[in-house]
C-alpha cells in the first residue's frame, strides 16, 4: 500500500479484513485481498523486497531469453542485478548465467542496465587486459569458480574466438580450469542411486538419479530434494561428492559392507543431515 492511501482507506481494508483474519486467514493476505476488491494498489508479502519467483525466472532466462528477460528488468530495472541461490549457497548472477554460456547479448545488455562486470564476464568478452591486470593484482583469482563450480578457463571457452586471447592466456597460467572428477564405475555409481529420507512429509525426500546434463553434455548423478532444483554431485573420491556450485559441502553415502548404499550424511559447515535410503 503505498503513499497515497489515506490513514481513512487503511482502517477500512482492516476492518474488512477482520472477519477474515478471525477464521485463521494471515492478516496481510486479508489486507490484500481487501485492497483488491476495493480498487486500493495491493503489497506483495515480500515488500520492499523482490518476490522470489520474480528473481529466481529473472536468473533463468538470462542464460537464453534476451526477451523475456528485457520485460522483466523494463518492469523492475533493480533485476538487472539480481542473483538467486540454486542450492547449497550456488549463487548465480544473471550476468554470471549468461557468462557462463557465453550469451553476449544478453551480458551487454544486463551491463547497460546497472548489472556489476566481474572477471568471469570479462573473460567470457574476452578483455585480455582487464584479466590480466585483475590476476596480477590478485594472483588466486584463476582458480576461483564461477557458477555450478564453472571455471574461469570454461567461460573463455565459451566466449568463443573473441575470447581466445584469454583462453591462452589462462591456459598458460594452469589452473584456471576444473580439477578432474575422482573416477566412479557404472556399477558403483549405480549403488547409490534412489529415495533418501529425512522426515514423512512430501518434500522431505532427497532421490539421487542419473541424469543427462545438457550443458555438460554427459550424464551425471544428481541430488534432487523434492520440489527443488537438482544439483549434479561431483566425485572427490570413496563416494564423497560436492554439489555443483559448493564445493565446501560433502556429500557421502555409506553402507554395512560397502555395497548398496544405506545411508547418505549431507555436511556444510556446521550442519549436519543424515538421511537413510528408502526400503
Amino acid at each position: 500500500m503505498n503513499s497515497d492511501v489515506s490513514r481513512r482507506n487503511l482502517l477500512k481494508l482492516a476492518s474488512a479484513a477482520i472477519p477474515l483474519g478471525i477464521l485463521g486467514v494471515p492478516l496481510d493476505a486479508c489486507l490484500n485481498q481487501a485492497a483488491a476488491q476495493s480498487g486500493e494498489p495491493t503489497i506483495s508479502q515480500t515488500f520492499p523486497s523482490h518476490p522470489s519467483e520474480m528473481v529466481r525466472e529473472t536468473v533463468l532466462v538470462a542464460h537464453f531469453n534476451l526477451k523475456r528477460l528485457k520485460e522483466l528488468v523494463e518492469a523492475h530495472p533493480a533485476l538487472a542485478r539480481a542473483a538467486w541461490d540454486w542450492g547449497f549457497g550456488d549463487w548465480e548472477s544473471a550476468l554470471g548465467a549468461a557468462s557462463h554460456m557465453g550469451n553476449r547479448p544478453i551480458a551487454e545488455y544486463l551491463i547497460s542496465q546497472g548489472a556489476r562486470p566481474t572477471l568471469f564476464s570479462a573473460t567470457m568478452f574476452g578483455q585480455l587486459e582487464v584479466v590480466k591486470a585483475f590476476i596480477a593484482a590478485q594472483p588466486g583469482a584463476k582458480r576461483i569458480r564461477g557458477p555450478h563450480s564453472i571455471s574461469l578457463l570454461a567461460h573463455a571457452r565459451y566466449g568463443g574466438p573473441a575470447a581466445k586471447p584469454v583462453f591462452d592466456y589462462l591456459e598458460s597460467l594452469g589452473g584456471a580450469d576444473a580439477d578432474p572428477e575422482a573416477p566412479l564405475a557404472e556399477a558403483d555409481r549405480a549403488t547409490l542411486l534412489g529415495t533418501y529420507s529425512f522426515g514423512h512429509g512430501a518434500t522431505e525426500q532427497i532421490d539421487v538419479t542419473l541424469e543427462h546434463n545438457a550443458f555438460l553434455k554427459i550424464d551425471k548423478l544428481t541430488w534432487t530434494r523434492k520440489g527443488t532444483m537438482g544439483r549434479p554431485l561431483y566425485h572427490l573420491g570413496d563416494r564423497v561428492f560436492f554439489p555443483a556450485g559448493a564445493q565446501a559441502v560433502r556429500v557421502k553415502f555409506t553402507s554395512p559392507d560397502e555395497g548398496r548404499a544405506t545411508v547418505m550424511t549431507v555436511s556444510d559447515g556446521n550442519f549436519t543431515l543424515t538421511v537413510k535410503r528408502n526400503a
